[in-house]
Formats: structure tokens, sequence, C-alpha cells
């Protein structure tokens, strides 16, 4: 049974539609802080701003990379890792690079991901990597998974919220399967209530990806 404490602390809040204003990420930052929601994920430009409403507060912040795609170059990623810590980011949410992983070049998206690892271990930063589940096999689900363990990933994210299709339990419960205790694993896309955020914790997963936080944390039961 997880309290509504437990699962605020377990959400990374997200802010990221491209419409999203100034003003829209500082009423999620102030909803965090009241809250008691774990970590607040924004795009690149929105860092700085978010950790300011956030300073000297538990919550941490998170920049999404090479968002929403992935296909990125290396670099590109690396220095936008690079640029979101020197704003103020705990944790980075990159995209793997779906199109390569596709055409089998396994190799280039685990030196792909290990840019913006080493970027972030020099700043004692978390990196989720978000693998799409929604075009994957779950033979390729558990392969991605092993791509970014191998590559110094700390947690494996299903989706972005901007593919065609959310998490699923499946996936999860592949992914929570593959990495074992050593990586965690995020469930983000379409968690919209408390009973599905529950659910995937009890599952396993460590953190969520959640637009929706006020009425999942208001579903809780009294």
């Amino acid at each position: 049974m997880f309290t509504r404490e437990q699962v605020a602390k377990a959400i990374d809040h997200a802010v990221l539609k491209p419409f999203a204003t100034s003003q829209d990420v500082i009423d999620g930052a102030r909803m965090c802080k009241e809250r008691g929601v774990g970590n607040f994920c924004v795009r690149p430009t929105d860092v700085a701003l978010a950790a300011a409403e956030l300073k000297d507060c538990d919550t941490t912040v998170a920049c999404v990379i090479g968002f929403p795609h992935g296909s990125n170059r290396p670099e590109t990623k690396a220095l936008e890792a690079r640029l979101a810590i020197e704003d103020g980011a705990d944790e980075l949410d990159m995209v793997m690079n779906i199109g390569r992983f596709l055409s089998g070049d396994h190799e280039a998206v685990r030196k792909d991901i290990e840019a913006v690892v080493a970027e972030a271990k020099q700043a004692g930063a978390l990196v989720k990597v978000i693998l799409e589940i929604c075009w994957l096999s779950p033979p390729q689900i558990a392969r991605a998974c092993r791509l970014a363990e191998a590559a110094g990933a700390d947690f494996v994210k299903t989706s972005t919220g901007f593919g065609d299709g959310p998490a699923t339990p499946e996936a999860i419960g592949i992914m929570v399967k593959t990495v074992g205790s050593g990586v965690g694993v995020k469930a983000s896309g379409g968690v919209r209530s408390w009973e599905t955020a529950v659910a995937y914790l009890e599952q396993g997963c460590k953190r969520l990806g959640v637009a929706s936080t006020e009425k999942v944390l208001d579903g809780a039961p009294q």
C-alpha cells in the first residue's frame, strides 16, 4: 500500500508541451513544492526558471535531452546535457536514437547514451534513457534496456508521451525483469490516475512520468 506522500515522491511532474508558457513552468514548480513532488521535468529552455523556483526545495529538476525524437547527434545531446546541468538540472531524461536502434546499429546507440552519461557523471546528475516502447517489440525493449545499462544509465523509461502509445504493464514487466535492481525503471505516458500510478509502482517502477499530477494525487484513498 502506497501513501500519497510516497507516490508524490516517485513522480516526475512533466511540463513539456510545445505551447507551455513560462507561467506554466512557474505554476508547475510551485505545485511540485506544495505537493511534495519528487522531480519536475521540463524543456531545456525552462531549466533555469524551474531551478530558480525550486531553490531550497526537495524537488529536483530534470531536463529532456534530444527530445522528442532522439535523432540529434551525440555531440549535440552531450552539449544539451552540459548546458542543462549548468542551468540547474539534477537529472537528464534523454531519448534513445530510435531510428539507429531499429536499423540495428546498437554500437551507435550505446555511444550516444555514453556521451550524455559522461556529462552527467561529472556533475553527479542522473540519466534516464527513454526507449519509446510503442515502436519496439518485446525483445527489442529488453535489448534497449541492456544497451542503456551497459552505457551507464541510471534509469530506463518507457515513453516520451509524444509517440504512438503510452507505458504498458507488459513493457514495464520486461524492463523490470531485464535490468533487475541495478537500474531504475520509469513508467511515463498514460499515467493519469491513482490506480495506474500505484499499479506501476507495485510492478517495480521507481519513477512515474506524470503530467496530470494533481489529478493522480487527488485520487488517493482517504
